[in-house]
């Protein structure tokens, strides 16, 4: 960057423009700036001093304003954070009267940051990782992050070239460790050696080619334990046959295809632990309050597909002829007082799985009127670590033996999963859904004004604590890790920040570390079909009368003309959701009331139901639109929560009057609701803000819109309607292709493959490299008895004095 700024210098004209956009800020009265701030001050500008249109994005200084994500004005300094490129950041200072710049430290930078509100202190905590990632193995091209198991397997192999005898050795190790209950899988103990396994891998392999291929395991085990090896190379000879041959060009021929396709085969994962701790997880309609009802249904669907994935490779490795049963837990908190659901019951079996449990352990009770009943997301910080020792016990006492791979959920879901993890001494997987960071603006600058609501400090904390523990991190779209060009990434927001007089993060995160990986889920299937497919009349019929007649408490409005194109949206009612947003972009636009209805399908209506102050403010706002622009007979609203045939059969109906979906989120980190329209046959337009970006191709199977700009939303859902009732075969054509869509990139077989891989494969690259990760999560201890801990005893505190 420092070529484009001294371009900016050298020219004579761009350096008055800097000065003058410069003074234009400062007018404000502000002193600090953020990128859409930034780039509509300069646009307006541009307009205000008559420069010709090329100035804007060709010119230098169009550049290095393009670059800018902020600007802070301070002690006659300006100060710019540029982003050059994705995943990289630079600091420069600029004095006031532009005479010079110079390149800033991040220290520098989050001291000027503090400066700002009136909190800066010369010596603060500073936390700093890079000395525990550099000199591990790191990803160089920043397109390929998020693809960490493609670079491993690309490292393994090419060190299997150029080490082959320590990377032999190593992977025999890794085969040797293989066990279920005590018996050993894979490899026995007369193999001593990686060389000698290479020997008794051409032996097996001799003796494999004399017999039929469909000849059961069961009748040449013998044979195989007598070479050296154990139950699990495959349940016939064909099978056993190939992953020799595997293993064999592997030792030989390293290739990263080879490695991918012999690791997928190894039995290495039979008991898994997903933890999603505050969510209110349970079934029979419940699946999470409002805040979680995406995790939960994540969760629940991850778990029925890791069953199938585990039971279907023990059956292809031999090993169901011993007996061997996958086991897979949900565990979440027990809620004594439940409402009327099953969350206060230890266990609950998960429906169409054959050993997937949902595990309940309860939070000690310090004080019952908090403990007794659910705790909010941002509350929950002071029982976690209690948790995860009680949780440790009825694990152990629910599985027989500690699981080997414990997949965490959400910020606290991800630090109990590193509790246990580092107790029980398993693989540890973090996803993060969503991280709050980057969704309350400054949250960290303003953390003090913030805490007493939100508790950020011990959020953020733990979320660093969490994230750097992983042995892998899994995130449903690319942008959640680094964002785009134009937007920081949720994980990119924790490379460097302040939480002001608590810490500075130097280097929070190494976004380039290969434990980055991009796993996008899928729908469930057998809910969310396409409309196109066989039905049930019945609940068709139900669902009709519902979506369109029926009254109800829990229904709000009734439709002048049921038989006009439908809008559905199906969200909580949160700021972020931003319902408040399409029903005001919906009563602006004459047109699209016009050729419209709207359906909105919530978990709440009235006042009375909202949790805390941020539903109750959206759903008054709801309100007062819908009265305010007088939309009675234009639009539904059901309050109420729908049970998954339900709605799954909502997407289906809309679909038949050929409505669309719109996802108006002010950020989506994903969206499981987005795939679900979609793979309904609903074309569907979602927010431009979030992981939506990678689901649709704008145009092709679905849109993106901006919810921040609601005229021109709403003419962009005026156009493809109005384009509908020209060519009929349009809706059915983008219908299509979003089916298509979500059929071949988004299913959960794929996805639970996927995962179990990468367990394997990470577990291998943590024998590897156990000193560098010991050293780290030593570090990561010390964080949390030293800064989480205090953070939220603080919380408790305010707990002790409620009620």
């Amino acid at each position: 960057m420092q070529e484009l700024i001294q371009a900016v210098y050298n020219n004579s004209d761009e350096k008055t423009a800097l000065g003058q956009l410069v003074g234009t800020l400062s007018v404000s009265g502000k002193r600090y700036f953020l990128r859409n701030e930034i780039v509509q001050a300069f646009a307006d500008y541009c307009q205000q001093y008559q420069k010709p249109a090329y100035f804007y994005h060709s010119s230098v200084l169009g550049k290095l304003i393009q670059r800018t994500h902020e600007i802070l004005l301070l002690d006659d300094s300006i100060w710019l954070l540029v982003r050059p490129w994705i995943a990289s950041q630079q600091v420069w200072r600029l004095t006031g009267d532009l005479s010079s710049f110079e390149q800033q430290t991040v220290k520098g930078w989050l001291d000027a940051r503090d400066r700002t509100v009136n909190r800066y202190q010369p010596q603060i905590l500073e936390l700093d990782f890079h000395p525990f990632y550099k000199d591990s193995p790191a990803i160089d091209d920043p397109r390929n992050i998020g693809q960490g198991l493609t670079f491993l397997n690309r490292y393994f192999c090419e060190k299997l070239l150029t080490e082959r005898q320590f990377w032999l050795e190593a992977l025999y190790r890794v085969l040797q460790r293989h066990q279920y209950d005590g018996v050993d899988l894979m490899i026995g103990a007369s193999i001593h050696s990686g060389n000698e396994l290479s020997q008794q891998v051409k032996e097996a392999l001799k003796f494999l080619t004399t017999l039929p291929p469909d000849e059961p395991y069961e009748k040449f085990h013998t044979q195989l334990q007598q070479l050296g090896f154990e139950p699990g190379w495959g349940n016939n000879a064909s099978r056993a046959l190939e992953t020799f041959q595997l293993l064999n060009r592997l030792a030989d021929n390293p290739e990263p295809a080879i490695l991918e396709a012999f690791v997928c085969r190894i039995p290495a994962y039979f008991r898994i632990v997903l933890v999603s701790i505050h969510g209110w997880v349970a079934q029979n309609d419940v699946v999470g309050r409002s805040e979680t009802m995406g995790q939960v249904v994540y969760v629940l669907n991850q778990a029925r597909s890791l069953e199938n994935k585990l039971n279907e490779d023990i059956k292809l490795s031999g090993l169901e002829f011993f007996g061997i049963k996958p086991q897979v837990v949900i565990l979440t908190r027990l809620i004594p007082n439940c409402e009327g659901t099953q969350c206060n019951l230890r266990l609950e079996k998960i429906e169409d799985t054959e050993n997937a449990w949902i595990l309940r352990v309860p939070f000690r009770e310090f004080n019952p009127k908090v403990t007794g009943n659910w705790i909010s997301k941002f509350e929950i910080w002071p029982y976690l670590e209690t948790f995860a020792l009680d949780a440790e016990t009825e694990l152990i006492k629910q599985l027989g033996v500690r699981p080997n791979l414990i997949i965490g959920n959400y910020t606290d879901g991800n630090l109990v999963a590193f509790l246990l993890a580092r107790r029980l001494k398993a693989i540890q997987c973090n996803i993060a859904h969503g991280l709050e960071k980057t969704k309350y603006l400054f949250s960290d600058l303003y953390w003090q004004e913030m805490e007493e609501r939100y508790h950020f400090s011990a959020q953020f904390t733990a979320d660093m604590i969490g994230m750097n523990a992983a042995d892998f991190i899994v995130t449903s779209s690319y942008q959640e890790i680094m964002g785009t060009p134009d937007t920081i990434g949720q994980y990119e927001s924790y490379k460097s920040f302040t939480m002001p007089q608590l810490f500075h993060a130097i280097d929070g995160i190494d976004l380039f570390s290969p434990k980055f990986n991009v796993v996008p889920p899928g729908v469930n299937e057998s809910v969310f079909f396409p409309y196109t497919e066989r039905r049930d009349p019945n609940l068709r019929s139900e669902v009709e009368e519902l979506l369109f007649t029926r009254e109800d408490y829990r229904i709000l409005g009734y439709l002048d003309n049921p038989k006009k194109r439908a809008i559905l949206a199906i969200a909580p009612v949160t700021s972020v959701k931003n319902l408040t947003g399409l029903v005001e972009c919906f009563a602006q636009n004459q047109k699209l009331r016009e050729l419209c209805n709207l359906i909105l399908i919530t978990g709440k209506l009235h006042l009375s139901e909202a949790a805390n102050s941020e539903e109750s403010g959206e759903l008054e706002k709801l309100h007062y639109i819908i009265e305010r622009y007088r939309l009675h007979g234009r639009i539904r609203w059901l309050g109420m929560r729908l049970g998954n045939a339900e709605l799954g059969e909502a997407y289906r109906t809309i679909a038949d009057s050929r409505g669309i979906f719109v996802n108006f989120a002010r950020f989506e980190a994903f969206g499981l609701t987005i795939l679900e329209a979609m793979f309904s046959g609903l074309p569907t337009f979602a927010t431009q803000f979030g992981g939506s970006l990678e689901i649709i191709q704008d145009g092709e199977n679905g849109f993106h819109i901006n919810p921040t700009d609601l005229e021109g939303s709403g003419d962009k859902l005026v156009n493809f309607i109005s384009k509908c009732d020209v060519d009929s075969e349009y809706w059915e054509n983008i219908s299509e292709r979003g089916i298509k869509r979500v059929r071949e990139g988004y299913n959960w077989r794929s996805h639970a493959g996927k995962m179990l891989l990468l367990a394997k494969i990470y577990g291998f690259w943590n024998y590897v490299y156990q000193e560098n990760r010991e050293a780290l999560l030593r570090y990561l201890e010390a964080l949390f008895f030293l800064l989480y801990k205090p953070r939220a005893e603080n919380v408790l505190q305010q707990h002790w004095h409620r009620w």
